[in-house]
């Protein structure tokens, strides 16, 4: 059985973060329009395709749910390496000379109508594996994406980080402290001002995923490999968009319901403190009464203003205090004809789904939730994906909105 989309895996081996080539006018690989990039001159690296090589991929990406963050997106690649061509010593390779760590590798889904980057990144190792009694080796090409680049790179002052930025502004300025392509950047404005950057010495990811922190937004790296900031508003605009379904009826079909109903992830009693500033305290007393204590504790915050860091540590207890039936996870098989090839391509973090379960004595379970995670398991003979699914990281009054705009119950943001 033939996949339900082409999939195609590059290796590029040029130098830098930056993904693309330079446009060339009549190039049938670097001269189209709408794929190929427009930037210098430059005589372009090696892009090698891999497709034909490729016998298995495995992707992971997404929000940690116990540590309440997004890590860095991973991708292992097998490709069979018949002649020996990733053996970096041999001089008759046509890839000698470019393997080195940390060259990009994209992996990408198209149909008929539609393409999307399922993983952008860099290679963080080769593996090689010459199994006894096979003539066949193979190489697992193992990546990650510009989440590891950003924790390799230490920051000490931020240039131009002055008291009174946004948090928008404020990631701008680490991403420019350690050159991260000024094109590879989503980044929103930010509601939330900042003071003047603490200049101790830390990764540029601690200091990035500090200001989102303080935002209460969102930082994580696209498929495409761009680096994205949502801001609060974004985050809690999300939430009005109308859900994908997923059912066993009318709605795209799935498998392995992950099924969760226990207390791991509230938070009902939150001490906060910015840098220099007092400790601020935010609990929900009927919400200790009916599951006892579970507090969290987060230090040096980037915001302007106490009352900022109240607003912060009350809105990240308010959409934590209470919980019910989770759905954690679920699989999608796209080789079952009834699901959206489309659509599951382009599924990704923030887009709102409504899952339907029915249960054996006729009762439903039904949760409107997030992507929050997206696990992709491809070989020639399978296509398959598992969706981490989570409650909003963070709630906002959603005006016409059944489930997040009633008043006195939806909870007001800041």
């Amino acid at each position: 059985m033939s996949l339900p989309a082409t999939i195609s895996v590059s290796f590029d081996f040029s130098q830098g973060a930056t993904f693309g080539y330079p446009f060339t006018v009549g190039d049938e690989r670097y001269g189209v329009i709408g794929v190929s990039t427009f930037a210098g001159s430059e005589v372009p690296e090696p892009v090698i395709d891999l497709s034909d090589v490729t016998r298995q991929i495995t992707i992971r990406r997404g929000r940690n749910i116990m540590r309440d963050t997004y890590e860095a997106g991973t991708c292992t690649v097998r490709v069979l390496d018949p002649d020996s061509n990733f053996n970096p010593q041999n001089v008759s390779s046509p890839y000698y000379g470019y393997l080195t760590p940390l060259r990009k590798i994209r992996v990408a889904a198209t149909t008929a109508t539609t393409q999307h980057f399922l993983f952008s990144g860099y290679v963080q190792d080769y593996r090689y594996t010459y199994p006894v009694g096979q003539e066949i080796g193979y190489v697992d090409i193992v990546c990650s994406d510009a989440f590891r680049l950003l924790s390799m790179a230490n920051v000490a002052t931020v240039a131009d980080a002055t008291a009174g930025q946004t948090t928008g502004t404020r990631i701008n300025k680490i991403l420019d402290q350690v050159a991260f392509p000024s094109n590879m950047r989503i980044v929103d404005t930010g509601s939330t001002t900042c003071q003047a950057d603490p200049g101790t010495t830390r990764s540029a990811l601690q200091a990035l995923q500090v200001a989102e922190f303080t935002e209460q937004g969102a930082a994580f790296v696209r498929t495409d490999g761009t680096f994205e900031f949502k801001d609060r508003a974004d985050v809690v605009g999300s939430l009005a968009a109308t859900p994908i379904q997923f059912n066993q009826t009318t709605g795209i079909p799935y498998a392995n319901l992950q099924f969760a109903f226990d207390d791991k992830l509230i938070i009902n009693s939150v001490t906060a403190k910015r840098v220099g500033g007092a400790v601020m305290t935010s609990q929900n007393a009927d919400s200790i009464a009916k599951y006892f204590p579970h507090g969290m504790n987060v230090e040096n915050l980037i915001a302007q203003t106490d009352a900022q860091v109240q607003d912060i540590a009350d809105i990240y207890r308010a959409t934590r205090q209470e919980t019910t039936i989770r759905i954690d996870a679920m699989t999608v098989d796209l080789l079952d004809p009834n699901v959206p090839t489309d659509t599951m391509i382009g599924l990704d973090y923030f887009q709102n789904l409504e899952i339907t379960n029915q249960q054996p004595d006729g009762s439903f379970i039904v949760k409107t939730l997030q992507a929050q995670g997206l696990a992709w398991d491809i070989t020639p003979n399978s296509m398959k994906c598992t969706i981490t699914t989570l409650e909003p990281i963070v709630e906002g009054l959603i005006v016409g909105s059944s489930t997040y705009g009633i008043i006195g119950q939806s909870i007001m943001g800041y």
